[in-house]
């Protein structure tokens, strides 16, 4: 007897095959019959019908940081709501193992760290997460049994570090003694289930004290062992990022990914891609490092987002803008302080030619001051501006853009919240995504979802993709948007049976309505451990989703099943070798 039966549905298989009608049948979590619509006999516990439904798999997140949030929020909110099946975390060099047994100050310390560098609120990391492991694979054993998605972790190069050498972690080398216990370590997360490695070069990494972040210490001969660890391993693989990943590769930079990824033999990915019209010689010099490493024997692909992605700022916290050199210095100031710098005429030029000049890189897209639209504010000399774009508000007061904004921040004493709007929206930009899509070594990704909470909302990208290619731009056909969505991110990782609508494979499914699937505005809610805000999307036209064969939304509500799988190396990966 089948589980349940979905009666004709439109299947998008993940193979980019045309759709096709078709009555689907799940038994054991898996995908037991695919038949022509009414000829199913097997008897089933439950049916829907899903006529004019399109049925895919679960769309497959490559970069999230759900390591924390999955204790307090097993449902991986709001990426599952959103069709997400299956995320991979661990990302960036950050996370939460392993911890020294014999310093429980480290726990403290990667609290502050993640706080800081991946926007997380300090009081949810307290309250959320139990913090009783210390091996990797006790940080694994601790989450299965208890997600509503499958999901997999890289092992951070940061966590390794800080386990064999303490404090001198930062701004320290490892003895040679040190550097083998870092690779037993490493041997150990990865026969716990670790997909490998991932590490850290980028200058705007910092830890809770304000220091480079462990592994932007380590030197290429670390990287280099570690490397070639991750190819002693079934199923496993390199994320990495450099300082060039938000603008342009040094070549030095490219020299290194490159013997990352072909030490280890395995793909290497990094994030993200910013593509802009404005910037043309961007893409091709990012790419560049594929086609090395392709001679090489490895694989680097870039991880690009098919959205714009609003972004919820305040010069009152940690935001974006702090990443321009020369910024922080200002921003990171006591408020007080803070405001009188910022309305200081020369500190103010001095700020805006370097937003301006080559050195901001990526974050030359934020530093269009006068389209900035202004968000929710707390002042009686700021009522009426919500919703107002500030180049009008500087044009009625006679003010420079960038003056008059840090005007309206300083009377909510720096509490207001803004929202670029992005400078990359123009059709060029558009065709030049379309393009670099295709690419070889270009995958959809990149959400940060589980990080950046108050500030930015990537989860939904997939629903917001699906209908722009539905019923916006349509710069891809919905087959491909499929594909792009679930067996590109499968085939790279080397999942098992996943990715794809195929008979014998894992029930990771997405039933949504092509005239509605969207994602709505972000909003801020406060749902957090201890009351904390985060932004939040609903999706639109999604029906249900089902991770493993059990329904786990059902119209955009949790259903409270949590059959989600820790995915581990080598049991539910394949190596994707590359040589």
């Amino acid at each position: 007897m089948l589980d349940h039966l979905i009666r004709a549905a439109t299947v998008v298989d993940g193979t980019g095959a045309p759709a096709f009608a078709a009555d689907v049948g799940i038994r054991d979590g898996r995908i037991a019959v695919i038949a022509e619509p009414g000829t199913v006999a097997e008897p089933a516990r439950t049916r829907e019908d899903a006529h004019g439904l399109v049925l895919a798999p679960g769309f497959i997140d490559p970069h999230t940081h759900y390591d924390a949030q999955l204790f307090w929020d097993p449902y991986a909110t709001p990426s599952l709501n959103h069709g997400v099946t299956t995320v991979a975390g661990g990302n960036c060099g950050f996370t939460l193992a392993p911890l020294h047994p014999d310093r429980p100050e480290d726990a403290d310390y990667t609290r502050r760290m993640m706080s800081r560098v991946e926007g997380m609120s300090l009081v949810a990391l307290e309250q959320g997460a139990p913090w009783n492991w210390h091996g990797f694979g006790d940080y694994l054993d601790a989450l299965e049994g208890r997600i509503a998605v499958n999901a997999g972790f890289m092992v951070g190069h940061c966590a390794l570090r800080r386990h064999v050498m303490g404090p001198d972690a930062v701004g320290g080398q490892p003895t040679a003694g040190q550097l083998d216990a870092m690779l037993r370590l490493f041997h150990d997360a990865m026969d716990a289930g670790a997909w490998g490695l991932s590490t850290t070069q980028s200058s705007s990494h910092s830890d809770g004290d304000g220091a480079p972040v462990a592994s932007r210490h380590a030197r290429p001969e670390e990287l280099l062992a570690l490397s070639r660890a991750v190819a002693e391993h079934e199923g496993t693989q390199i994320e990495a990022i450099v300082a060039g990943c938000l603008d342009r590769f040094t070549d030095d930079e490219i020299d290194l990914l490159v013997e990352m990824s072909a030490a280890a033999g395995r793909p290497l990915n990094w994030n993200v891609l910013t593509i802009d019209s404005a910037v043309p010689e961007r893409v091709p010099r990012q790419l560049l490092a594929g086609e090395r490493a392709r001679r090489a024997g490895g694989r680097i692909v870039a991880l690009t987002m098919p959205i714009l992605t609003p972004m919820n700022m305040s010069l009152g916290t940690f935001c974006a803008l702090n990443l321009i050199p020369g910024w922080g210095d200002v921003l990171g100031l006591p408020v007080p302080e803070r405001i009188a710098r910022l309305r200081d005429p020369v500190v103010r030029a001095g700020m805006l030619r370097r937003a301006h000049g080559e050195e901001a890189g990526v974050f030359r897209r934020l530093t269009d001051f006068a389209r900035y639209v202004v968000g929710d504010t707390y002042s009686a000399a700021n009522e009426g501006l919500t919703g107002r774009v500030v180049r009008d508000i500087a044009a009625e007061r006679g003010q420079e853009p960038f003056h008059c904004l840090i005007e309206i921040c300083a009377a909510d004493r720096l509490r207001t919240v803004l929202w670029p709007m992005p400078t990359d929206n123009d059709p060029a930009s558009w065709t030049l995504r379309q393009q670099t899509w295709q690419h070889e070594d270009v995958l959809l990704g990149g959400s940060d979802a589980g990080a950046h909470l108050d500030r930015m909302c990537g989860a939904p990208y997939t629903t917001r993709f699906l209908g722009d290619c539905l019923r916006g731009r349509k710069l891809v056909g919905l087959e491909q948007a499929v594909r792009m969505l679930t067996d590109d991110p499968a085939r790279l990782f080397g999942l098992r049976d996943r990715g794809r609508i195929t008979e014998g494979h894992h029930a990771d499914l997405v039933l949504f309505d092509p005239e509605r699937i969207d994602a709505g505005a972000a909003t801020l809610v406060h749902d957090l451990p201890g009351d904390g805000p985060r932004l939040d999307s609903r999706p639109i036209g999604v029906v249900s989703v089902r991770v493993n064969g059990v329904e786990t939304i059902r119209d955009d509500e949790v259903t409270g099943a949590v059959p989600g799988t820790v995915l581990r190396s080598g049991r539910d990966t394949r190596t994707v070798s590359t040589r």
